[in-house]
């Protein structure tokens, strides 16, 4: 449950800074680069902050 809710939270998060660049700023981009750079940080080193917030609250 924890592994679909991080990914559906990314995949939102990168979409939405897509979209944002395309339409209102390009600047929105560093969102998707953000979200992007903390996937790949956490595949290597097998950290999330999302996944440390996550484990809290449930």
């Amino acid at each position: 449950m924890k592994e679909r809710i991080i990914r559906a939270v990314a995949g939102t998060l990168v979409l939405t800074g897509t979209i944002l660049a395309l339409t209102v700023n390009s600047n929105w981009i560093w969102l998707a680069v953000f979200v992007g750079a903390n996937l790949l940080q956490s595949s290597i080193t097998k950290w999330c902050l999302l996944e440390k917030i996550l484990d809290r609250w449930m």
